[in-house]
Order: C-alpha cells, then structure tokens, then sequence
C-alpha cells in the first residue's frame, strides 16, 4: 500500500487521519513526501471541487517505483515531453493546470470550419507550444488514470466512471482564462427512466454557448462516444452514446474531410467489437437550439477504454491485460504517426520498467533510425516488435510484486 510522509508523520490514504493531514498540508503548504522509493519523492497536495488530492510534482513521474500508482513513462517516449511546459504548464502552488489551446472556443461571424484537427504533417515537425484537440483528450485521458493498467481495473470501468474522472481531471484545469470545466460537456450516463432530469441538466449546460461573449460567438467542447454518424437532409448527424435525445450536426465538407483523417480509428471501430470511438469536438448553439460542431477529432479504445492506434497496439494491449500484467499506454499529444514512442511500458518488470515499441509495416527509414537513437538513451529495457515483418515475440517477463 502507498504510504506518505506529510510533516515527519507516516500515513495511509483513505483513513480520517490521512485526510485531516491533507486538509492541514494544503493549508500550511507541507509537501508530501510518496515513500514508495528510498528516502521519497516530493509531491504536493491540491484542492479540486472541494476535495484535496495528492499530486505528482511536475516531470516527477518517473522517478517513482514502477509499482507506485504515481510511477509515469518519461516523458520522452511519449509524446507529452514535446508539450509539458510549453502548452502544459503546472503550478504546484495553487494545483492549477494551464493549457494553451490551438483551436479557438470563440467564433467571429462567418468563417470556413477548419480542418478536423490534428491532421497528419508531411514532416514530424509539430507545434508543442498549443495543444491540438487531440493533444487535449489525450491529455485529460491521461490525467483521468485511463491510459494505465492493472489487473486489479478489471471490470471496474464503463461511462459512468469515465466520465466522472475526466471531469475530476478537467477541474484543476484552465485555458483562455476560464476554468475548462465550464466550456466541457461529457453525457451523463442515459437512464429511460430519468431522461427528463437528464435533458434539463444537459440544456441548461450546453446553452451557456448561446450567450455571445464580446461579440463573438461562444463555442464549448464536448467528448463523448459516438454511437453512429448518420445522413441528414442537410447535413450529417452525429448520435452520442449517451445521448440519443441530442442531435449533433456536422456539414458535408467537414465531415468528408473526418472520414479521410480519421479513417483508421472509424475502420477499427467498426471492425473489432467491444471498442470505443471517443470524439473530441467545438460545438456552437444557435438560438434555435441547434447544436453544430466546428472542429472534430476521434481516439479508438479497448473495451478497457485504454487507447490504440493499429491493429498490432490493440494486440499488444490485450496480449498485457490478459497476461495480467501492469502497463502504462503512451500518448502521441500533438506528435504526427510518423514519430515512433513507446507503445507500452511495462511497470512490472525489474529492476527497471520495460519500454515495449511497435514498427509498423510501413515504417521510414527515418522512423526506424529515431526510434534506435529513443532505445539507446533510455534508461529502461527495451522490447521492439517488428509488425511489418515478424509476429509478435513474448512478452517481456514480469518479475515484480503486484499490487
């Protein structure tokens, strides 16, 4: 079990004592100490809606035990050392997190809706300085706990939980100075029986983007699961999941242009059954009522809502979660497929965490060479899987307590 050192008292989370401390740590500024390697790593407590949690200090997440549930990849074998700092700031003084958009949640009269976002580059150049839509879920998804895996998660996930933990993760976030809980809608879970409540909670929420601001009209985000995208008189519609009352439309251009951006997350979806197209999108309200997105982005997921990108990450994932073993999924942020990243990391290995990287069938030259120089300056073991050439090879052998 994690244990803390707050103020040269040893404590357990989830007992009384241990929340006063937290409550006394806030207010004093103490730093927690997480005693899960030798003499501790630093961390700090944050107040969230009114409750108060122990967070990582920033770029501190691998100096963690593998075992910790605070244990995290460097930053380098994903995608979120181009963006930590730059388009990701943390402040351990007030908890708050900033993040510096690349879309904007505000609209000026008429304009072309832009490309779905975080289209694919010619080059692995990308902006680290503002997060993409994609960047963004895949931020939240990561500070929500979903893109790590233990056994002890089986069975233990669906939307209901989902949902309440990318609002806990959205809370102590701010973008464009405004707090980004208040331009986020997520579905509640959809009840038959209270869909009446559910609608009212829903309309009173979304049409806060009916009010202009500054003359300019407001825009809000919204993440959900998409159920289908049907054909409309004048346009196409998007069906959420969780919200077969609300009807989000998408113009023809915009969505043609989704179907050949997003192809392979719609293809896999449609294809292996059990998974989760999420979507990310900016949506306006007219005073009609009529709900229209601007921008879309889309993330395909296990049944176990942990994101993939291919057909072999999906094999590899299934391969961890059915051995039973711990992992941590990498996320690409803003980075285009044509950079290489650590599929996986296997904290379940010793004496270090294992690095489990994918080559695709149509792997460059140039993606192989970075992905030798990514295996030779990092500090953790290495496990490559050729997919263009070879079957998957055994998993890496876990040798470390479960916890």
């Amino acid at each position: 079990m994690t244990t803390y050192r707050i103020n040269e008292h040893i404590y357990h989370p989830g007992t009384t004592d241990f929340d006063a401390a937290l409550v006394d740590a806030h207010a004093r500024r103490i730093r927690p100490v997480c005693m899960c390697l030798g003499r501790g790593v630093e961390m700090y407590v944050a107040k969230i809606a009114g409750k108060f949690y122990i967070k990582r200090m920033p770029g501190t997440g691998a100096h963690h035990a593998p075992v910790c549930d605070s244990y995290e990849e460097p930053q380098e074998l994903s995608g979120l050392g181009q963006v930590m700092g730059t388009a990701i700031t943390e402040n351990p003084d007030d908890g708050l997190t900033n993040l510096k958009l690349n879309f904007s949640l505000t609209k000026m009269g008429a304009r072309d809706k832009p490309l779905p976002s975080s289209a694919e580059s010619d080059s692995v150049k990308t902006d680290g300085h503002k997060l993409t839509l994609r960047g963004t879920l895949h931020f939240l998804w990561k500070e929500a706990g979903f893109h790590r895996w233990s056994p002890s998660m089986e069975g233990k996930r669906n939307w209901f939980v989902v949902r309440k933990y990318l609002l806990d993760a959205a809370a102590n976030m701010t973008t464009k100075g405004a707090g980004l809980v208040d331009v986020l809608y997520i579905p509640e879970s959809w009840s038959l029986e209270h869909k009446k409540e559910i609608a009212s909670r829903r309309i009173s929420q979304i049409t806060k983007a009916t009010a202009p601001i500054k003359g300019a009209k407001r825009l809000m985000i919204v993440i959900g699961e998409i159920k289908e995208i049907s054909p409309s008189r004048y346009s196409s519609d998007i069906i959420f999941k969780h919200l077969p009352d609300c009807t989000f439309h998408i113009n023809e251009d915009l969505y043609d242009r989704l179907k050949k951006r997003f192809s392979v997350e719609m293809a896999l979806c449609a294809a292996l059954e059990g998974t989760h197209l999420m979507a990310i999108g900016i949506f306006s309200v007219d005073v009609s009522g009529l709900v229209s997105i601007e921008e879309l982005a889309l993330m395909a997921t296990t049944e176990n809502w942990i994101p993939f990108d291919n057909t072999y990450e999906k094999e590899l994932i299934d391969g961890m979660t059915h051995a039973h073993r711990r992992f941590v999924k990498g996320l690409r942020y803003n980075l285009p497929s044509s950079h290489p990243l650590a599929c996986l990391v296997a904290n379940d290995t010793l004496p270090t965490p294992t690095a489990l990287y994918i080559i695709p069938p149509n792997a460059t030259e140039d993606f192989q060479v970075a992905l030798q120089q990514m295996v030779q300056i990092s500090e953790l073991a290495s496990w490559i899987w050729n997919a263009g050439e070879d079957t998957m090879p055994s998993l890496p052998i876990a040798n470390s307590e479960p916890l």
